[in-house]
């Protein structure tokens, strides 16, 4: 029985394996998008170009708001410490 459950999972492993071939070979080796011409491979470069640099500025922002969030929960706790009337101790 364990030989048996073995099998059949490997055979499900193995056989996606070597049936992708075949799937991927229906488009004549085109890709998803089609065939790609010099204007589609500038107006993916372009997107690229645009994309990290947006992508740089979105990231430092959200990072600036949450060290100020950061700093003013720091300045909270150190309020609300150095307002407490009994400091350690009994």
């Amino acid at each position: 029985m364990r030989r048996l459950k073995t099998s059949l999972f490997l055979s499900a492993l193995l056989v996606p394996l070597v049936l992708t071939s075949v799937a991927q070979a229906e488009n004549d080796g085109r890709g998803f998008y089609g065939a790609t011409d010099d204007k589609v491979v500038t107006d993916a470069g372009f997107i690229l170009i645009v994309f990290f640099p947006l992508f740089v500025f979105c990231m430092s922002m959200l990072q600036r708001r949450l060290d100020k969030r950061k700093e003013a929960r720091k300045a909270a706790h150190k309020a609300h410490l150095s307002n407490a009337q009994w400091r350690g101790g009994w």
